[in-house]
């Protein structure tokens, strides 16, 4: 099948929960996405929204405090939501990135060359007694290693270490003051050991949530190269092309959308993973609107989405919606989808 830019577009957001809310607890959806991007707070808890039926962000606290969730740096290096199973294999899938990184971030400079061996044995020790904050666990290290500074340090520990962001950090309405990381090794926390990844398994449930898709797809995805062999000797995928010829792969019987298939206002976070797993990106997005999100550090807001389309920029402000930039006119059946959904959020807001 040769597939249309919009039908790839329909698709996504179709096998997203995006063109239509489904009933399922938030660990059922968290592990259909292989993951919420969660280095926001309110981030995950308005993909949830977005796509269940009903959502008690409350509900998601118990789920963390449970352990049935958990937030961990993982896919592309950045932290996520997922669930226990993920958790403790999508970060080991994922160390070449975190290596990445090691070598390369300005904030850790030499710190890097601390002796590995070493440096677990310290962050085993410290964390030893316990959970330890962001600020102690640098500072403990800087006494063990005191050539280098507690901030780098404790980099080192979050790259180089699996952790667990402990709740109460990404819960809602946490406790004043308390949103500070805390961290345990992730094994510790979930009281089993890391596990390796099956590869091919999670790139067939990539292609479920995110497909049809390219190997560079995958790789933007996950932030893992060298994946076109991964997927070419992958057999029971079907094989099919975008617009311009590109081989797209897929898993069988994969639902695909009509082209012509509505697809209603949506209010996402700013690193939702819906419009960040994909080499050119371009699956909801134009270029120059992209441009318009972008700022020098990141993101400039939470994305508005019409017809399928980054349409917008909003923020949260004092428990409401506030469009912060329109990257083009609504007609009035979109004002009026836009106006649902400000209220379905700021009902949340108000949870």
């Amino acid at each position: 099948m040769r597939f249309s830019r919009r039908r790839l577009n329909r698709t996504l957001l179709l096998r997203q929960h995006l063109l239509e809310r489904v009933r399922l607890t938030p660990e059922r959806l968290v592990e259909h996405l292989v993951g919420l991007q969660a280095q926001e707070q309110l981030a995950p808890y308005l993909g949830l929204a977005a796509r269940l039926t009903d959502l008690d962000p409350h509900e998601v606290t118990r789920a963390l405090e449970d352990k049935r969730l958990v937030r961990v740096l993982s896919l592309r290096d950045t932290v996520h939501l997922h669930v226990p199973d993920d958790a403790l294999a999508l970060p080991v899938w994922a160390a070449p990135v975190r290596d990445r990184e090691l070598r390369a971030s300005q904030s850790i400079g030499r710190a890097r060359e601390v002796d590995p061996e070493a440096f677990t044995a310290a962050v085993a020790d410290i964390l030893a007694e316990g959970p330890v904050a962001s600020g102690r666990l640098g500072a403990a290290l800087a006494n063990r290693f005191p050539d280098h500074q507690a901030t780098a340090l404790g980099h080192v520990a979050r790259v180089r270490e699996v952790l667990a962001q402990l709740p109460p950090r990404g819960t809602w309405n946490p406790p004043a003051g308390s949103t500070g990381v805390v961290y345990d090794h992730l094994a510790t926390w979930l009281g089993r050991p890391l596990s390796d990844p099956d590869v091919p398994a999670v790139v067939r449930r990539y292609l479920r949530a995110f497909g049809p898709a390219t190997a560079a797809d995958v790789t933007a995805w996950s932030g893992i190269t060298r994946l076109g062999a991964v997927l070419s000797a992958m057999a029971d995928l079907e094989q099919h092309e975008d617009a311009d010829g590109r081989t797209l792969y897929d898993v069988s019987g994969a639902p695909v959308a009509d082209e012509d298939a509505p697809a209603p206002v949506r209010l996402l976070g700013a690193y939702d993973n819906v419009w960040l797993s994909h080499a050119s990106r371009d699956r909801v997005t134009e270029p120059d609107a992209r441009k318009e999100w972008m700022g020098s550090n990141g993101g400039v807001g939470n994305t508005l989405f019409v017809d399928g389309w980054l349409a917008g920029i909003w923020k949260a402000e004092d428990g409401r919606v506030v469009v912060q930039k329109l990257l083009r006119d609504l007609t009035p059946a979109e004002q009026r989808e836009l106006d649902d959904e400000t209220a379905r959020v700021e009902a949340l807001l108000a949870a």
